[in-house]
């Protein structure tokens, strides 16, 4: 069961910054990650069994769209579930990936691909949906849900323990002063809360859902030196960095680690934004 449940903020208490934030307008961050298929698909965590399960339950039927599918991480987990998928991505790299795995994977953007007619009972992304229109994507999925059929977008966010956060932060801010985000500066829970606010912010424009809902799964995983700096080289700021500013800065990361022994346990909460379709969009 998820460790919190609950209604996603309103339109009110949305800042001016979160509305502001843009970032599926980054497409060469979003289409860089194809650069090496297997190790994203390698290194990259999984999700909770209970947050596949959460949403496999909530779905009126089996038959999902998995936007933004990437290499099919979360895809492999519900058909495991019982799911039947199609999948659906930019990027042909990681598609031909997915499709080694046995998923059925179509290239395009999802505010562009064409559904020919088919309808689905769930739509699902995972670690993707920042990357698309709030509003378009919103529509988009209205548009192939069957009645009562279900949105469900999630997200990996980071939650490691305050001092750990603390070394990676000083470590960030001495290798990459430029860069305009630390990802350590702030809670990463807070910082996704603001796309997640957006997010919700394109199914209330949409219309034709229910109120979105917010559920999150607390889980943790333990990684050596290696295996973390390993992943790190497949985020979105790694990809577009100078090879030699990467290095100098997974060095500090792998020294914070060396410092606990080679390994740590990071926390992780899963957050889900889900929403039933409930009639025409207006």
């Amino acid at each position: 069961m998820p460790i919190y449940s609950g209604r996603v903020p309103t339109e009110d208490a949305t800042s001016a910054a979160v509305r502001e934030a843009q970032p599926h307008q980054a497409r060469h961050i979003a289409e860089s990650f194809g650069s090496n298929p297997e190790r994203y698909d390698r290194v990259r965590p999984r999700y909770p069994d209970a947050m596949v399960r959460r949403i496999a339950a909530a779905v009126p039927g089996p038959d999902l769209l998995a936007v933004g599918c990437g290499t099919g991480i979360d895809a492999r987990q519900f058909q495991a579930a019982g799911c039947r998928l199609l999948g659906i991505d930019p990027d042909p790299r990681m598609a031909a990936f997915a499709r080694r795995g046995g998923l059925d994977v179509e290239v395009a953007t999802f505010e562009d691909w064409d559904s020919a007619g088919r309808t689905f009972d769930g739509v699902v992304a995972g670690q993707s949906w920042h990357w698309i229109d709030p509003v378009a994507g919103a529509a988009k999925a209205a548009g192939v849900l069957r009645p009562g059929g279900r949105l469900a977008v999630y997200w990996n966010v980071f939650d490691p323990a305050p001092d750990l956060a603390e070394r990676f932060r000083a470590v960030h801010e001495r290798e990459l002063p430029d860069l305009p985000r630390n990802p350590w500066a702030r809670s990463a829970i807070s910082a996704y809360q603001g796309v997640i606010d957006q997010v919700a912010g394109g199914i209330r424009d949409r219309g034709g859902f229910g109120e979105p809902d917010q559920w999150r799964f607390d889980w943790t995983c333990e990684y050596t030196r290696d295996e973390w700096l390993e992943q790190m080289s497949t985020s979105g700021d790694a990809n577009v960095l100078p090879r030699e500013r990467l290095a100098r800065l997974l060095a500090g990361l792998g020294a914070v680690i060396d410092e606990r022994g080679g390994r740590f346990t990071m926390g992780y909460a899963a957050i889900v934004l889900t929403a039933r379709a409930v009639g025409a969009p207006r």
